[in-house]
């Protein structure tokens, strides 16, 4: 059973590609596609961070490349992102 889905990625390049997804009724991780596991500081005792275990039921770096995605114009690039350029000016 093959559990795969479409993304857009922005690194190395823009591109469409096809990637693997974690098993959605795997008794590890619950569909999660690993586990988290919170620690503390031994001093205090206080949260020091989250440390991430990946399941086995899933490969996260297993993805090809559907299809590149264009650059967009350099004069698109260096305008605000909230002005859409191609909109008519109020009167």
């Amino acid at each position: 059973m093959t559990r795969l889905r479409i993304q857009r990625t922005t690194w190395p390049r823009r591109a469409l590609i096809l990637t693997d997804t974690p098993r959605p009724n795997c008794r590890n991780c619950d569909g999660e596609g690993g586990t988290a596991h919170d620690y503390g500081d031994y001093e205090t005792g206080e949260y020091a961070g989250t440390d991430y275990e990946p399941c086995p039921c899933w490969n996260e770096t297993r993805r090809w490349t559907l299809l590149p995605l264009p650059r967009r114009p350099r004069w698109l690039r260096r305008q605000r992102p909230d002005i859409d350029p191609w909109a008519e000016p109020p009167f």
